[in-house]
């Protein structure tokens, strides 16, 4: 079982990204801020895309706790995950900072962007 961990910071915000491999699929755990914490859970089904059946799209359900938004990190991540590894994914996530303001959000986003194609090319070599 392979297991794959990436951090990403910038000016005192955090991302960590923790995926554990089982088989072909995958578990994936994002976290950061002051208080990491379960907000919402996605899981991304590879499938042929609607619009080009020769690419690979993802089907994508999300469950979201209660007044909470990381769904919107989650099922965006999944759907990418999915994607590109053509395999099913699991993303739980939940990132919390207290008093966070608009660029902050922003900011979260990008890390887990780039945490994303960062585990994309890794899962990629470990797949070789």
């Amino acid at each position: 079982m392979g297991i794959i961990e990436i951090r990403k910071e910038y000016e005192g915000l955090h991302v960590l990204l923790q995926a554990v491999a089982m088989g072909r699929d995958w578990n994936v755990v994002i976290t950061g801020g002051e208080i990491p914490h379960l907000g919402a859970i996605a899981l991304g089904i590879p499938r042929p895309s609607l619009q080009n059946p020769e690419q690979t799209s993802a089907t994508v359900s999300v469950l979201t706790l209660t007044g909470h938004k990381e769904d919107e990190i989650a099922r965006p991540a999944a759907h990418f995950l999915a994607s590109r590894l053509n395999a099913p994914v699991v993303v739980s996530c939940g990132i919390h900072n207290n008093d966070i303001k608009p660029e902050d959000i922003r900011r979260f986003a990008e890390l887990v962007r780039e945490a994303l194609n960062d585990f994309v090319a890794a899962a990629r070599c470990k797949a070789t």
